[in-house]
Order: structure tokens, then C-alpha cells, then sequence
């Protein structure tokens, strides 16, 4: 499959041991090539796509690594916040649904989508979310934007039914957005590892 993939990105896999460099032990009970595995950030020097596998229980995450040439399907997580989707998902009653479907029926000026438990429940029908979960999305911001530009999300997101935390993706990487408009910076989560910011946009030297 020929796409490019980031991080977030849920892909679905053609063999059981397209699975490498993995070690927990609880992978191989867990996980089969019915579940999507998660694009995470990272590099590797022969170009396979770096990615983490969810267990049933919080603590059981595990990183690995794939070559392309075993993904057969990918959802992104702007693929989960389509309205008719979210408005047929068995979990429409769950308060982070809710709240996605709040942001859902408005015109944002980015691309955005949802991630984390909630966007692997509504790729898989699996009921990983519960009353209290949080919400986890994504902004894509290709262009800087100011921290006034998303005044109108936080306020939203502020008073909404359940926690929700956003990550802004820019092509230096992710940061996420409540520590920067708190802050004036952020870590910003990179290929390469973490790095401390003001300019989330900007390539340092």
C-alpha cells in the first residue's frame, strides 16, 4: 500500500508476524491482524513505519516496528470525526463521542481529528471507552498559526461533557496545545525526540 503515513494513523496488517521487535509477552494473546496497530513517532534506519500495539488493559502498550509493504488498511484520524459515522457509532451515548460530534457539526479552518482510546473504539467497534474517558484529537497546522486562533476550540473544549486534550501536529512535529497557550511554550514531540519550544512552527538550527 502506497501512502503516507502519520503519526496517529491506524493501519491494519496482512500477517501475524509483520509485527517486529516486539517484546511484551502479552502481545502475543492480545493482538491479531484483525486490530490496527498506531503510527507512533519515531525513525528507523532501513525505513520500516514505526508503531505501538494497544492492549485490553491501560498499561499494555507495546512499540514495534512494520515495512510498508504489509499494511492493508489505514484510517486516519480525521477519517473519525465524519458526522454520519459518529452519529451511527454504537458508543453515540459515550460523553467523548458527544463531544466530537459537538465538534463535528462546525466548520473548523483545519483539519482535525480523533485519536486515542475513542478514535480506536470508533475504528473497531471494540468498547475500549467508558463515561469517564477522555477525548484525544488532533489538529493538523501545516501553517503557524497564533495562540488566538484557537480560542474558540479551548472555550469549547473547556466546558465540554468529559476532559479532552488536543495535540497540534506541525511539520517539526507535536505539541500539545493546552501547555502552549498556558505556557508561551511546549515540548515538541519529534522524530528525533522531545525539544523544548516557543515556536512550534520553526526549525531550529
Amino acid at each position: 500500500m502506497t501512502t503516507t503515513l502519520r503519526p496517529h494513523d491506524l493501519i491494519w496488517l496482512n500477517a501475524r508476524d509483520a509485527l517486529e521487535d516486539i517484546t511484551e509477552s502479552w502481545v502475543d494473546s492480545a493482538w491479531h491482524t484483525g486490530l490496527p496497530v498506531v503510527v507512533r513517532r519515531d525513525v528507523d534506519s532501513t525505513g520500516r513505519i514505526p508503531v505501538g500495539v494497544r492492549g485490553l488493559r491501560r498499561d499494555q502498550r507495546a512499540a514495534g516496528w512494520v515495512n510498508a509493504a504489509n499494511v492493508t488498511r489505514v484510517v486516519s484520524p480525521e477519517d473519525l470525526h465524519l458526522l454520519a459515522d459518529l452519529l451511527r457509532s454504537p458508543f453515540i451515548t459515550q460523553p467523548p463521542v458527544q463531544v466530537a460530534l459537538q465538534l463535528a457539526q462546525q466548520a473548523w479552518p483545519w483539519g482535525w481529528g480523533v485519536t486515542g482510546s475513542t478514535g480506536y473504539a470508533l475504528a473497531t467497534g471494540i468498547p475500549v471507552i467508558h463515561a469517564d474517558s477522555d477525548l484525544d484529537l488532533v489538529i493538523r497546522a501545516p501553517e503557524p498559526l497564533l495562540p488566538d486562533a484557537f480560542n474558540l476550540w479551548q472555550a469549547q473544549l473547556g466546558s465540554a461533557l468529559c476532559r479532552a486534550d488536543t495535540q497540534v501536529e506541525t511539520p517539526e512535529g507535536g505539541f500539545a496545545l493546552a501547555e502552549w497557550l498556558r505556557d508561551g511554550k511546549t515540548l515538541l514531540k519529534t522524530s528525533r525526540g522531545p525539544r523544548l519550544v516557543a515556536d512550534p512552527w520553526y526549525r531550529e538550527a
